[in-house]
């Protein structure tokens, strides 16, 4: 499903063993492919997020420097 410019919104069915199914649309647009390894970031006010692969490192770095100052 199509949003604005850059936007997108997809649906996905959670099944019996908890998995879900990324679209082919979404795996297409983010190069998503078997095997790859995707980080999740949950925020129980905010829902969850799965960030474009390759922004580990980065998102992991935002997160400890924001750490550090508490």
């Amino acid at each position: 499903m199509k949003g604005q410019g850059n936007r997108f919104a997809w649906t996905a069915t959670v099944g019996a063993k908890g998995q879900i199914v990324i679209p082919k649309e979404a795996r297409e647009i983010f190069g998503i492919e078997p095997g790859d390894t995707l980080l999740l970031l949950g925020d129980t006010k905010r829902g969850i997020a799965i960030p474009p692969k390759g922004q580990f490192n980065r998102i992991m770095a935002q997160v400890f420097r924001e750490d550090d100052g508490e």
